[in-house]
């Protein structure tokens, strides 16, 4: 898959309850924020930040930050859309999503997961934000925010045919999240 066919997205507009709130893509690991991990891993893919609030504060990782327009307060969904909308504009066929708080996810990972749609699957868990989506997919997903009803990102996409692809893992989970204090100790320790 050619890279200049790809772009990815960070899903970085989470409201951190378990962790007390604040922007857990900006929380440190092995002396970098995940957000630096994460880019890393998408290198060279062009890459853009899902969030709402204030861009500033992501301003010295160099890329675009979108938030979620209409759709403010419809879960990660919306800015799945913002991203294939950024995407479409820049004449990508296919958008890479991550959350902003998995530091671990592999580099190749649009190439892991291609031909779209496909989503992420290990140790017996599916990751359906670890997803590779067509751009083709926007007018559909915009009109399915519009209508009322369940937010599922599953129940989207896997209805309309998004594979879901098994990763084999040796050890730990390269899709885990960093939702707690604990996961984060955790983390640190694995990495220090």
């Amino acid at each position: 898959m050619p890279a200049g066919s790809v772009a990815a997205l960070i899903l970085a507009g989470g409201r951190a309850t378990r962790m007390g709130g604040g922007d857990k893509p900006l929380l440190t690991v092995g002396g970098k924020p995940l957000l630096a991990h994460i880019l890393a891993a998408l290198h060279p893919l062009p890459v853009a930040i899902s969030a709402n609030g204030d861009p500033a504060r992501f301003a010295a990782f160099s890329c675009p930050v979108l938030d979620d327009g209409a759709f403010v307060g419809e879960g990660p969904l919306a800015g799945v859309l913002a991203g294939l909308d950024w995407a479409a504009a820049n004449g990508h066929a296919t958008l890479l999503t991550v959350p902003g708080d998995t530091p671990f996810i592999p580099g190749a990972l649009a190439a892991a997961l291609a031909p779209a749609p496909a989503c992420a699957a290990s140790l017996g868990r599916t990751h359906p934000l670890v997803a590779l989506w067509p751009v083709s997919w926007r007018a559909d997903l915009r009109a399915w925010l519009s209508r009322p009803g369940p937010r599922s990102v599953a129940g989207f996409a896997l209805p309309r045919g998004m594979r879901i692809v098994d990763f084999r893992m040796c050890g730990d989970d390269l899709f885990r999240n960093l939702n707690t204090p604990d996961d984060v100790a955790a983390a640190r320790r694995g990495v220090g």
